[in-house]
């Protein structure tokens, strides 16, 4: 598979989102598409110490093959009712060694602040994570649910110590508000675009269809999302899309990882999987290249 660069580590431009792991999966069920994931050339695993077990069910299935992968989670979020989140420089401490306990590693590849926290100066954030990677516990820091505004503070107050080298963020065919700034500050500055839900909860997987019934377990049917996304206007965007994946021989799923990955700032694609098949179809997904004007094409079916 595709790698490209995340600061100093080198990614599969497919990743495997790991909250399925903590939140919708017997745990049995957490090996066979860790497997998978590993041989279908997909080294970027992501997590977070907020998916409930999903980073000792990673540990757990990972096994000796830990240095196989490029592994990354995120601190912040609220864990339970016990652990609010944030992210002061005590908090980050605690926070750092609890997942390197349960990811059972001595570093995290990639820790990332899963979301602002404006009771806290980024100064002091970006102080003890810089620290934490002169101790060789983290190898980079990067953020997640940032705004263009909040990307460039950071960046100045990062000063001499350890930047940010990624921003990870909601970016579909469905959802491009983060072109209009995110994504031009992330070229400026360097920064890897990693977007997740670039599916759209699903919708871009090709398993809705007008006019069907809503199916049960998906993410639509728990958020109780259907009446605000399973809409007409949004059926006759995913048809033409479908229509001109197809007449390339490709699915509308391929389509949507392939249309994410002809953006040059995007490093990886973080797409979960509940199951063997599902990976191998998402790895199938990174193989194809659109051209600018290919993209260009392609986004303007969505308006």
């Amino acid at each position: 598979m595709r790698q490209r660069n995340i600061g100093s580590l080198s990614v599969s431009v497919i990743g495997l989102g790991t909250n399925n792991f903590g939140f919708s999966m017997a745990e049995d069920a957490v090996l066979p598409v860790v497997d998978a994931a590993l041989e279908s050339g997909i080294n970027f695993f992501d997590t977070a110490d907020s998916y409930l077990t999903s980073e000792e069910r990673c540990h757990s299935a990972l096994g000796s093959r830990r240095d196989d992968i490029v592994l990354a989670t995120k601190f912040g979020s609220r864990v339970n009712d016990e652990i609010a989140g944030g992210a002061s420089g005590p908090y980050v401490r605690q926070a750092v060694e609890r997942s390197l306990r349960q990811l059972g590693t001595d570093r995290i590849d990639l820790y990332q602040l899963h979301q602002p926290d404006d009771t806290v100066p980024i100064t002091e954030t970006l102080g003890v994570l810089n620290e934490l990677v002169d101790e060789g516990k983290i190898i980079e820091i990067g953020c997640s649910n940032f705004s263009a505004k909040q990307l460039r503070e950071a960046e100045v107050d990062a000063g001499q110590g350890a930047h940010f080298v990624s921003v990870q963020n909601n970016y579909s065919l469905l959802e491009r508000s983060d072109e209009v700034e995110v994504l031009p500050v992330c070229a400026e500055l360097g920064l890897a675009y990693l977007p997740y839900f670039p599916l759209a909860s699903g919708l871009l997987s090709g398993k809705y269809r007008r006019g069907a019934a809503v199916l049960e377990g998906t993410r639509i049917e728990k958020w109780a999302m259907a009446e605000r996304v399973l809409t007409d206007a949004n059926f006759d965007i995913l048809e033409r899309l479908e229509s001109w994946a197809q007449e390339r021989d490709h699915t509308l799923l391929e389509l949507a990882f392939a249309w994410l990955l002809a953006t040059p700032a995007v490093a990886s694609v973080i797409a979960g999987a509940t199951s063997p098949e599902q990976i191998r179809a998402n790895a199938v997904a990174g193989s194809w290249e659109l051209s600018l004007e290919e993209a260009d094409e392609v986004r303007r079916l969505t308006i």
